[in-house]
């Protein structure tokens, strides 16, 4: 940016980032609904918004990883790309848009849990009662259930996954972000997790309105959405880019409410303040905390 700021207000890009995101399960639900599967979804979304990552990357001659750092970074897209795209949208399929965007705010409690593992990050009362916040709200979304939400072992195996594999976005991130342009690394990425899902995707035949839903979730949902987050956050602090961040279970529930009649229970609700509680008490942690880039 050159020092200038953004013509647009960083909380409005933060904003329209999250509502964005919160058309994930909408927009995959509708090609699922046209005939699409879920991994084709999770393929399409990856294959066109990597072009789109890769058209970027080349027009600002960005430097791509190479050596070990391309390696990390295929090893990133099988499994930040293919496992979570492919966990998200079967996730869509087994419970419901709104379920599958709430157990995706499950990744800043795995986040915590990786780091204390792995990078030997403190382990305090603010991450453990953030933990137990979401175990908790997983176990009322569980026992609440709601009119057109699934809550099956299989709609939270996938919907946990997804929280899981999202989670990774943070540790590559720590690493590689403040060292390559973010379009150069997800240029790679998410072609090698379109090819990844390719062995396991049947192609079925589309409509119009399938191929509108897929272009939608590569432009809108990843390639804008990224974009808009990562500029928006360059002149807002992170503790508040966190807390606009986290409206997009709440966009994603009241559009799944109004176009597919899924609402979550009293209880389940409950369980899913829960859960997005305890993503903002760890995503306001600190200024300074790398978040993930991209959904």
């Amino acid at each position: 940016m050159n020092g200038r700021r953004p013509a647009v207000s960083p909380a409005l890009l933060i904003l329209a980032a999250a509502v964005l995101w919160g058309l994930l399960g909408i927009l995959g639900k509708q090609a699922q609904q046209a005939g699409v599967g879920p991994l084709e979804v999770a393929f399409w979304r990856a294959a066109l918004a990597g072009g789109l990552f890769a058209l970027h990357a080349l027009l600002t001659r960005a430097a791509f990883p190479k050596g070990r750092d391309l390696l990390i970074t295929v090893l990133f897209g099988l499994v930040g790309v293919s496992v979570f795209y492919a966990a998200y949208q079967l996730a869509v399929r087994a419970g419901g848009a709104s379920l599958a965007s709430v157990l995706l705010y499950t990744s800043p409690a795995f986040v915590a849990l990786m780091g204390w593992a792995f990078l030997r990050e403190r382990l305090g009362p603010r991450e453990l009662l953030a933990v137990g916040g979401t175990l908790g709200g997983i176990a009322l979304i569980s026992l609440g259930g709601g009119q057109g939400v699934t809550v099956t072992p299989l709609a939270l195996l996938w919907g946990l996954l997804s929280g899981f594999t999202y989670s990774l976005y943070y540790l590559y991130g720590k690493a590689f972000f403040g060292r390559y342009s973010p379009a150069a690394l997800f240029a790679v990425a998410l072609p090698v997790g379109a090819a990844g899902l390719l062995p396991f995707v049947q192609f079925a035949p589309k409509t119009d309105g399938a191929w509108l839903s897929l272009g939608g979730l590569a432009l809108l949902c990843t390639y804008l959405a990224y974009l808009a987050y990562s500029v928006g956050l360059r002149s807002l602090p992170a503790t508040r880019a966190s807390v606009i961040a986290s409206l997009e279970p709440v966009v994603a529930a009241l559009l799944a409410a109004w176009l597919f009649a899924e609402r979550l229970s009293p209880l389940a609700l409950a369980g899913a303040a829960l859960v997005v509680g305890a993503a903002l008490l760890l995503g306001t942690a600190s200024e300074d905390e790398t978040h993930p880039a991209a959904e």
